[in-house]
């Protein structure tokens, strides 16, 4: 079931506008691109010819014709942008971090309420494939009961950024809000809120400012634990997901390709995205009905940030619940502004 196009607006055509929006709205006939932001470089109009380029927010957000906007713009300016968009009139698609508080996301999904908009946090990597085969081997009861789940993203940057909004030690910046913010999504998404949190964080490169060394242990009822890991400084990467039960373990890499593809070039509808290269599977060694031990690849399922869209898409026309709640986004935030322990 679809209706007429979402006209949309980006209020940003930096890196997260050109590779994880705008490809995404330009050729999808659920969205027509209406108009983006554009304060300095002019360079949307050379992809998208016909497209409106302004130079300020207000002035898109002036624009009647726009529906959605989607806010990719820095992690402390969400909370005013947002709230100017919906007081204009405007749903919402708000990039990861939401805001920098649980407080403010609950004054937003307020407002998105009582002006009968939607507010809508980008969390694209719950469409990465090697997040999806994590989850299927968990849905698959394959592995017994489920003890552990060690989610790390580990990168080798051990240069300060020019990104002041990640780099500097103000509201909603560094890795646990970057790249934090998706694992603990993950892990939510998952298994819900978990009992008890614990937050960790180094300092390790020459100058930093901020936490290059994150580490946020969810525990759950039943044993369950979750180890949530994120580092600049890591050299010799391992396996991004480790899954372990009372009868088996699963490992992945850090396998999806979408980003890289759409770093290249690739589009959405090309039949190659977001298929993962040979090789890449994930390895299930678990215990069989003759007690004899058993390893397997595992091929992960073929996916796109499409997805995320067609959520989008259906939340604003038809009133569908978005798969991104309320209650998952203040959650994820509470965990994320909480002290670092090591820190008190």
């Amino acid at each position: 079931m679809t209706g007429k196009p979402l006209k949309t607006g980006l209020l940003s055509f930096g890196m997260s506008g050109k590779i994880f929006h705008a490809p995404f709205i330009a050729d999808n006939p659920l969205f027509e691109f209406v108009a983006v932001v554009e304060r300095s470089k002019k360079e949307a109009d050379k992809h998208y010819p016909g497209i409106i380029s302004y130079n300020s927010v207000q002035e898109l957000l002036d624009n009647p014709d726009i529906e959605l906007v989607i806010i990719n713009t820095p992690n402390d300016t969400h909370f005013e942008f947002s709230k100017k968009a919906l007081e204009s009139g405007k749903h919402i698609l708000v990039e990861k971090p939401f805001v920098p508080t649980s407080q403010e996301a609950r004054e937003l999904f307020d407002l998105g309420k009582s002006l009968n908009k939607k507010v809508m946090v980008y969390h694209n990597r719950r469409w990465n494939s090697d997040f999806l085969s994590v989850k299927n081997v968990i849905e698959s009861e394959r592995i017994g009961k489920l003890i552990e789940l060690h989610i790390r993203f580990d990168r080798y940057k051990p240069e300060i950024g020019p990104k002041t909004f990640k780099e500097a030690p103000i509201p909603g910046s560094g890795i646990a809000y970057d790249l934090g913010s998706h694992m603990i999504d993950q892990a939510i998404h998952l298994f819900g809120a978990p009992q008890k949190t614990l937050k960790i964080g180094t300092k390790n490169r020459v100058n930093t400012q901020i936490e290059d060394y994150v580490n946020f242990v969810l525990s759950y009822g039943e044993g369950l634990q979750v180890f949530i890991t994120i580092s600049n400084l890591v050299v010799d990467k391992g396996p991004a997901y480790v899954l372990r039960g009372s009868e088996g373990t699963f490992k992945k890499l850090r396998s999806d390709v979408q980003e890289d593809q759409l770093i290249e070039g690739v589009k959405p509808n090309d039949p190659s995205f977001g298929v993962e290269p040979e090789g890449s599977q994930g390895i299930l060694t678990y215990i069989n009905n003759f007690e004899e031990k058993v390893v397997s690849r595992i091929a992960s399922p073929t996916v796109s940030i499409i997805g995320l869209f067609e959520e989008v898409y259906h939340t604003i026309r038809f009133d569908k619940l978005f798969p991104v709640t309320e209650e998952q986004v203040i959650t994820q935030l509470e965990i994320l502004e909480q002290p670092y322990w090591n820190q008190e």
